[in-house]
């Protein structure tokens, strides 16, 4: 697995190799389909790609909603 690193990558290469590993263990699992580390990191890149913008603005969104609440 190589190093680089994307632009939408939130994680250092422990934590990518974690989840990568997670990936492959859920998608054997639950979907009962064996996934390589290429097809896992794959989809990896694809979520964190194309959702992990809007999950972290909804999470700032979030932080401020709570922030503006407690200070009212």
């Amino acid at each position: 697995m190589a190093d680089i690193k994307r632009k939408w990558d939130l994680f250092d290469s422990e934590q990518r190799r974690e989840k990568i590993t997670q990936i492959i263990d859920f998608v054997n699992s639950e979907l009962d389909y064996e996934i390589g580390m290429i097809g896992a990191e794959n989809l990896l890149d694809y979520f964190l790609e194309n959702l992990g913008v809007q999950l972290y603005n909804k999470g700032v969104e979030y932080s401020i909603h709570l922030l503006q609440d407690r200070l009212e």
